[in-house]
């Protein structure tokens, strides 16, 4: 099949490169930003390609209409929002661009980090209300802590890297066997919850993620322990979370994801706060930011680039 025969119907807002390069390449472009998914899926038959970030679920019922998909596309990390095993079980290749946003997120998960240490954020309101209080904003330091990563692909990776600046002993745990490098010692899990004294998240989110951040895991940790979570929301029991902080086991949170967003991403829940959320809201050490670890300006070009250029290999290859 000829690069000009190819339509690829573009499901999301994206950098303009990937639009302009992928017809440079000769593939034809088509956009549809608005019309629902059963609309999607009335018309998808025409489209041998997609390209998404997390719009709406890519399941079995929308699969079954895409007689004529070839690949999905999706701009971002993640491929929780497709059914991959039935994509893949039709042919369909599955594309994501960890690689794009994993310098964003290693910076913001330090970024919270050390913010967290310092009490920037409560002592930045405090002075904002008159109030200037230097014994109750003592921080602490980085260098000659353990620092724990669960999940060492690409974003748990850019992290270590990031702390190779400091005097840490950085351990990381995965269910793959011998991804630690130079920057990060691969450990059991028991070793990491007896050592850490800061877990940073960087798992998808998965049926054995799924809830993974519960009381039991969280009293598995052999010391009090900060938290940063820069991966996925649904990994976490914000109700145990909260608990682990009100009893001191758990020092401070740093959360770019929550439990309640949406499975876009764009929003999260509609209706009465839980008693959970309210607690991180009004807690002087959690820092919230709304899932843009991965979000600069920079990852915005490096992930369209990193689509592009993977579209483009999969078709040369053949």
């Amino acid at each position: 099949m000829k690069l000009k025969d190819i339509k690829i119907l573009h499901l999301d807002s994206n950098h303009p490169l990937l639009w302009e390069q992928l017809q440079a390449a000769d593939f034809q472009n088509f956009d549809d930003f608005s019309s629902t998914k059963e609309e999607i899926e009335t018309i998808i038959s025409n489209y041998h390609g997609i390209i998404i970030r997390s719009r709406f679920k890519i399941d079995k019922q929308f699969l079954d209409k895409a007689i004529n998909l070839q690949f999905i596309a999706r701009v971002g990390a993640g491929l929780e929002s497709i059914d991959c095993d039935y994509a893949t079980s039709k042919g369909i290749k599955l594309i994501a661009a960890p690689e794009g946003n994993s310098n964003a997120v290693g910076e913001h998960a330090l970024g919270m980090l050390l913010s967290l240490f310092n009490k920037l954020n409560k002592a930045d309101k405090e002075i904002r209300k008159g109030e200037w209080n230097r014994e109750s904003n003592r921080g602490f330091e980085l260098d000659g802590k353990t620092v724990g990563i669960i999940g060492y692909g690409n974003m748990g990776k850019s992290f270590a890297k990031k702390l190779k600046g400091f005097d840490v002993e950085v351990l990381c745990y995965d269910i793959l066997e011998n991804v630690g490098d130079d920057n990060a010692r691969q450990v059991s899990l028991q070793e990491l919850q007896e050592k850490a004294n800061v877990l940073s998240l960087h798992t998808p989110w998965t049926p054995q993620t799924d809830k993974m951040i519960n009381e039991t895991f969280i009293n598995s940790f052999a010391k009090p322990f900060w938290f940063i979570n820069t991966a996925r929301g649904k990994s976490v029991v914000t109700e145990d979370l909260v608990n682990g902080l009100k009893k001191g086991k758990i020092l401070g949170a740093g959360l770019d994801v929550l439990e309640y967003e949406k499975l876009s991403f764009e929003t999260l829940f509609e209706g009465q706060k839980p008693e959970a959320f309210d607690y991180l809201l009004n807690a002087d050490n959690v820092l919230l930011t709304p899932h843009i670890a991965g979000w600069t300006f920079e990852s915005k070009e490096k992930l369209a680039q990193t689509i592009v250029d993977k579209i483009i290999k999969q078709y040369s290859d053949e």
